[in-house]
């Protein structure tokens, strides 16, 4: 595993984004794991998650893109964080661009924010975490609205490994078959429990063999085949 996917993961840790214990998640799944990506606050905390996706986008997409896409809310820091990290880390100047919730009407009108997408362009989608695929039914004929554009690919920051929509693959390979684009992630929580399995992180041990049981029984029941 790359040096920097486990920084990550005991970043995430240690930014208390990521937690295990007992979770109801949105899809009413009980989960002994739970991922917010709303807890990165700080200005150093951003600074590296972006550095984190510039490292992951660049080893899945290269340098050949135009625009980064963060679908509101959460991906609007996450876009203009990579951005910035993208054009240190590598020397590229690509363009950040959200969407807003509800469309504007005067001054900057329109339903973007940031960057305009124009004929030709080459994009790349970023999220927290993405366990259903559900959010890209919703950004996806927003970016393709805007002209003759080329989805590259998605970047989220954690692979939850959990069957999609349709009860057989993951969401992440369930958008790649939908839509025909790659979809990755910076860590998948297989390699978070290699990682953090019996291991100190942040000075205590967060799977434990109790928590290892746990997160093993949850992905007999929802995890890919």
């Amino acid at each position: 595993m790359e040096s920097y996917k486990q920084e990550f993961i005991e970043f995430m840790v240690e930014s208390d984004v990521l937690k295990f214990g007992d979770f109801t998640l949105k899809s009413g799944r009980k989960s002994p794991f739970f991922m917010n990506a709303g807890a990165y606050v700080t200005g150093t905390q951003l600074m590296k998650l972006g550095e984190y996706y510039a490292k992951a986008i660049h080893d899945n997409y290269g340098t050949d893109f135009d625009v980064l896409f963060g679908p509101a809310y959460k991906g609007i820091p996450l876009s203009v964080a990579t951005t910035i990290a993208f054009a240190k880390l590598y020397g590229k100047e690509i363009r950040y661009c959200s969407n807003r919730k509800e469309i504007k009407d005067h001054g900057d009108t329109g339903i973007l924010l940031g960057s305009p997408i124009h004929d030709g362009d080459k994009v790349v989608i970023i999220e927290d975490v993405t366990t259903s695929g559900k959010s890209i039914e919703e950004t996806f004929p927003i970016i393709m609205a805007q002209g003759k554009v080329e989805i590259i690919g998605l970047m989220v920051s954690l692979n939850r490994m959990e069957v999609g929509l349709g009860g057989k693959i993951s969401a992440l390979d369930e958008i790649k078959e939908k839509y025909g684009f790659s979809a990755n992630a910076i860590v998948t929580m297989e390699e978070v429990v290699e990682h953090l399995y019996n291991r100190p992180c942040g000075g205590r041990v967060v799977i434990n063999d109790e928590t290892k049981t746990a997160i093993d029984k949850y992905y007999e029941q929802y995890g890919v085949k």
